[in-house]
């Protein structure tokens, strides 16, 4: 919208606002409307809640302009204006961390599939041949049970592994994976053991607890959160 809407949208709550006062306030870094190619200032819903903020932040709680400056910058980092502020003027805050919807619940990271597949069924539903089976095996990411058979995560791994295979990851590239995953295995062994063994003394009315889940839970968040950042950072 060009300026002169803006003025009419603001003036309903801001009655003495002018074209003046706006372009002050871009003049001080506060609002940045884009420009036609003719030059004509042109403005945004986001652009106009910005000045509200900022001419309610002045009105009513005179921030001085140092302040509010802090507070868009704050704002535009990602930060949230802040809930139930007893001021009446939103302040931002840092938001509550947002559930990773890539991070499987507790209970999916330590519940027993039912699946039972042989050697064949498994390569033949992942669409493996025999040497990337062997290689496979030989590089510890698929592991028979004690019968022989293989479960629901041998399942996912030889499918996740084909598919790499299309973009020229081999078995012996995925080694590390297998090497991370039976650290971060040990690490919650070693956090959960004395755990479900206190849980077991003090456990009243009911079976013990067991955190198993929940801590594996972290350790992949933690992991999905690492490998997330390194990628953005690039």
């Amino acid at each position: 919208m060009a300026i002169g809407a803006v003025l009419a949208a603001l003036r309903e709550d801001f009655p003495d606002v002018t074209i003046s006062k706006i372009r002050f306030l871009e003049a001080e870094g506060l609002v940045t409307p884009a420009r036609t190619g003719s030059g004509y200032r042109t403005y945004t819903a986001a652009d106009v809640d910005r000045l509200r903020y900022v001419l309610t932040a002045q009105r009513d709680h005179f921030w001085p302009l140092k302040v509010i400056r802090d507070a868009l910058d704050a704002l535009d980092r990602g930060l949230t204006p802040e809930r139930g502020s007893s001021s009446g003027m939103p302040r931002p805050s840092v938001p509550a961390p947002v559930t990773d919807p890539d991070v499987p619940a507790a209970d999916a990271l330590t519940e027993q599939g039912t699946l039972r597949l042989t050697r064949d069924e498994l390569a033949a539903a992942a669409g493996l041949d025999p040497a990337t089976m062997d290689a496979l095996e030989t590089f510890g990411l698929v592991r028979p049970d004690a019968g022989g058979h293989y479960g629901d995560a041998a399942l996912s791994i030889a499918h996740t592994a084909g598919a790499l295979a299309a973009y020229g990851v081999e078995p012996r590239h995925l080694r590390p994976f297998r090497t991370a995953a039976d650290r971060e295995i040990g690490l919650v062994q070693q956090v959960v053991t004395p755990l479900r063994a206190a849980s077991g003394r003090t456990g009243r009315g009911g079976a013990a607890t067991d955190p198993t889940g929940d801590v594996l839970r972290l350790c992949v968040a933690l992991h999905t959160a690492l490998v997330k950042d390194g990628l953005h950072r690039g």
